[in-house]
Parts: C-alpha cells; sequence; structure tokens
C-alpha cells in the first residue's frame, strides 16, 4: 500500500473526476467516522480531513421553463408516447451502477489507507508522547538529586554556622564576664589613691606604691578598652553571621518547597486525579534563572557563610589571646602593685620604728637635761649666799676708819672672792641658759618626732587599710570570662 504524505498535509485522494452523474452526498455514517480532535492550543487544519466526495451543485429553478438536463421534451405529456421518451435506458441504468460501484470501493480504498496511517501515527505519537513524558519524569529526578545534594550541603553548612555563632555568643559573653570582673579591681585600685591622699606631711610622697596604683589603674582601663573593642567585633561579626544565616536558611527554604513541588510533579501521572488542563502555561516563562545561576546561587551562599565563619574563628582567637594576655598583665600589675605595698609598708614602719626608739631617747635626754637645770638653779640659789657674805665684809669694811682703810690682804682676797663668785654665777646661769634652751629643743624635737610618728602611723594604717582592701582578686578563669 502507498502512503501519500503525513496525516495534516496529506491528500488522500488525486484529482476530480467528472462523472456523468451528480457524486451523491456524503452520507452520516462517513461524517460521523471522521470526526476532528483538536488538541488545545491548536489551531484548526483544514487540511486535515481529505475530500473524498464532491459537493451536490443545485440551480435554481427558472420561472420561464423547466430544467432538462438531457435536452429532451418534458416527461410529463398527455400521452404514453411521450411518457416512453421520458425513461432511462437500460445502458445507463448499467452505467449508474457501475459508477457507484467504482465510487464506492474509491472511498473505501481511501478509508483503509487513512485508518491504516492513522493507527500508524498514533503509535507513533503514543510512543514519543510516552517517551517525552519518560524524559521529563527523569530530568525531574535528576533535579531532585541536584536539590538534595545543595539541600544537604546548606543544612550541614547552616548547622556549621550556627554553631560558630553560638561559639563567638559565648566569648562575646566571656568578654563581658571579664570587664565586669576588672570593674572591681579598678575600683580599689582607684579607692586606694584616693585613701593614701589622706596622708600627712612628708608622707605624702609620689613612692613605687603610687606610680604602681597609676599604672594599675591604667592598665585596668586598657584591659577594658581592649575587651570592648573585641566585643564590639564580636558583635559586627555577629550580624554578619545573622545575614549568612538568614541566606542559608532562605534558601534552604526556598530548595525544601521546589523539592516539595518538584516530588509532586515527578509522581504524577496520567490517572492521578490533580491534573488538569492549563492553556497558554507554556507560554510563559517566569524562570529567573539557569542550572548555571541557580547552583552558583548557592555555592556563593555557602562560600560567605565559610568566610564569615572563618573571620569567626579568627575573631574568637583572638578574643581568647585577648583575654588571656589582659588577665596576665593585670594579675602582674597587680602582684607588682602589692609588692610596692609591702615595700612600702615595711619601710613606713621601720621608720616608725626609728622614730620611736629615737623619741625614747629624747625623753630620756628631757629628764636628764631637766635634772641639770635643777641642778644648775640649785648651784645659783647656793653661790648667792657667799656672794652675799663677801659683798657684805667689803661693804662692812669700808667703814673702817682713817688709815685703817688698808689694801690688805683680805681686801684682795675679798675682792677677788667677789669676782670670781660673780663670775661663776654669770658661767652658771649661762649654762643654765644653754640647759633651758637645749630642753626646749628636746621638747620641740620630741613633739616633731611624736609628730612624725603619728604621720608613719597614718600612713601605716592607710596602707595596711589599702592591702585589706587588696586582699581579694579575680581569679585567672574568672579574669577570662568563666
Amino acid at each position: 500500500m502507498e502512503f501519500l504524505g503525513t496525516t495534516q498535509v496529506a491528500s488522500y485522494c488525486g484529482t476530480k473526476k467528472r462523472c456523468l452523474f451528480p457524486d451523491p452526498a456524503p452520507t452520516s455514517t462517513t461524517k460521523d467516522s471522521y470526526q476532528s480532535y483538536y488538541l488545545p492550543g491548536y489551531r484548526h487544519l483544514s487540511s486535515w480531513r481529505p475530500s473524498l466526495l464532491h459537493k451536490v451543485i443545485s440551480v435554481p429553478p427558472s420561472s420561464d421553463e423547466p430544467y432538462n438536463l438531457t435536452g429532451r421534451p418534458p416527461t410529463v405529456l398527455p400521452t404514453l408516447r411521450s411518457a416512453l421518451h421520458a425513461r432511462y435506458s437500460t445502458r445507463d441504468w448499467h452505467h449508474a451502477n457501475m459508477v457507484q460501484l467504482k465510487g464506492s470501493e474509491t472511498s473505501r480504498y481511501w478509508a483503509g489507507r487513512l485508518n491504516t496511517d492513522s493507527v500508524r501515527l498514533m503509535q507513533d505519537k503514543d510512543q514519543l508522547t510516552y517517551q517525552m513524558q519518560e524524559d521529563s519524569r527523569r530530568n525531574l529526578g535528576e533535579r531532585i538529586s541536584n536539590i538534595d545534594f545543595w539541600r544537604s550541603e546548606l543544612v550541614y553548612e547552616l548547622e556549621c554556622l550556627l554553631r560558630e555563632t553560638q561559639a563567638l555568643e559565648t566569648a562575646k559573653k566571656r568578654l563581658e564576664c571579664a570587664a565586669d570582673e576588672i570593674q572591681g579591681p579598678l575600683k580599689t585600685a582607684l579607692e586606694c589613691l584616693y585613701y593614701r591622699e589622706k596622708r600627712k606631711g612628708i608622707d605624702l610622697v609620689h613612692d613605687d606604691v603610687e606610680k604602681n596604683l597609676i599604672k594599675e589603674v591604667d592598665v585596668f582601663k586598657d584591659c577594658q578598652e581592649i575587651l570592648a573593642k573585641l566585643a564590639q567585633r564580636i558583635n559586627h561579626q555577629l550580624g554578619i553571621n545573622r545575614d549568612a544565616q538568614h541566606a542559608l536558611e532562605q534558601d534552604l527554604s526556598d530548595k525544601n518547597s521546589a523539592h516539595f513541588i518538584d516530588e509532586k510533579c515527578f509522581n504524577l501521572r496520567n490517572t492521578s486525579d490533580s491534573i488538569n488542563f492549563y492553556h497558554g502555561v507554556e507560554k510563559v516563562d517566569g524562570t529567573v534563572s539557569v542550572p548555571v545561576t541557580w547552583a552558583k546561587f548557592s555555592e556563593d551562599n555557602i562560600r560567605c557563610s565559610q568566610h564569615a565563619r572563618a573571620n569567626s574563628v579568627k575573631l574568637r582567637e583572638d578574643t581568647e589571646v585577648g583575654l588571656e594576655s589582659t588577665s596576665e598583665e593585670m594579675w602582674n600589675q597587680f602582684v607588682s602593685t602589692n609588692l610596692a605595698f609591702n615595700n612600702r609598708i615595711a619601710e613606713v614602719a621601720d621608720a616608725k620604728n626609728k622614730l620611736q626608739a629615737q623619741l625614747a631617747k629624747v625623753l630620756q635626754e628631757i629628764f636628764q637635761t631637766e635634772d641639770t637645770i635643777m641642778l644648775l638653779e640649785r648651784s645659783i640659789m647656793a653661790k648667792e649666799y657667799p656672794l652675799k657674805v663677801a659683798q657684805t665684809r667689803l661693804e662692812t669694811r669700808t667703814k673702817r676708819p682713817n688709815i685703817e682703810l688698808c689694801r690688805d690682804e683680805p681686801q684682795y682676797q675679798l675682792v677677788t672672792e667677789v669676782y670670781t663668785i660673780d663670775d661663776t654665777l654669770q658661767t652658771l646661769k649661762k649654762r643654765l641658759q644653754e640647759a633651758r634652751d637645749t630642753l626646749q629643743m628636746l621638747l620641740a624635737n620630741k613633739s616633731k618626732l611624736e609628730h612624725d610618728i603619728s604621720v608613719k602611723a597614718n600612713s601605716f594604717f592607710i596602707d595596711k587599710k589599702c592591702m585589706d582592701m587588696r586582699k581579694t582578686f579575680p581569679s585567672t578563669p574568672r579574669l577570662i570570662g568563666y
């Protein structure tokens, strides 16, 4: 059997041949057998149905005379003769039958070819449709596998990022705890400086203790500043981590939605209840990416998260180093300040002890000086009577008459005695004044010693109180935030 072309452009019959009689009108059986069915979205093709039958030509009747195909006179005559002339001949009858049979055979032939070609076409299209559906299902399966791969990668990276973010938040809390722990020693150091301002006199000195306390305050403030800067960096990094986490969660949510949709599409069958016609959906292209950009989007999100995790790990290492270095530096300075305090307390105690010993000696000397003054006063009083006697003798002897006023030995002796006793009195009075001056000096020295001792006692008390305040200092684990 010869096939004349494809379905939509095939012409299943050749050139129409003119028959003697008009072609019969198509029957209802032929018309109903080739009802065309069009797929949604396709145009109507008028060339699909072969034109097997000819249309019957109708000629409108004339109002003047009846239409006569053979040229014979009208069949209706009053006489029988004219009626016989109106009948067809036997030859015409056989010819009409032969034409009808040939036309029927031709129709059956072309109908058979159409049926055979239609069956073959349906088989080919069924096979093509099945293959296309299998290819689509396989592509959906591969797409689901790709989504599963990237989804697992996103889940793993998200878990790592969440763990790193949690570790970074723990490091931030440690920084805050360490900064809070520094506040106590800093307040103690400042109070020690304020207390030491109550020292008096010469003890109000810029000694090693004060230098170490000032340095300690500076160290504590510098450590607080370092920890605060690290906390600010951690806050910034936490924001970056949250952005990366949000991108991963959004991408993972989209992947889950896409996986659910594609799995639903993968499980659709021709017998599913949820299938329906959606006219024109194949013409709508709402895609925003291609497989390369689709994979690159998730890869960029993962790379961004990995970069954020690397920065977070580096920042946590810097935080650990900063905590350890600040803790060690604060401990060293605290120990150095305490050592300076101990040395200063020892110095003040030694000076106070020496002053107290010297005060004891001064008191003893004052006692002896007072005894000396008392003896000098008694000695001066004792010399007054001999002087009175000598002067009285001289004055009495001046009453001797005339020549009896002789400068004799007694006269010389009495004059010498008066001068000697007077010189002795002047010497003793001078020594008494010196003793009294020495006593005043000793008393002033005693007052100064007592004042210095009180100053040293005050300084000693202040430093001891400062040391009592500094007995408690945060341990190393607390200084590093634990």
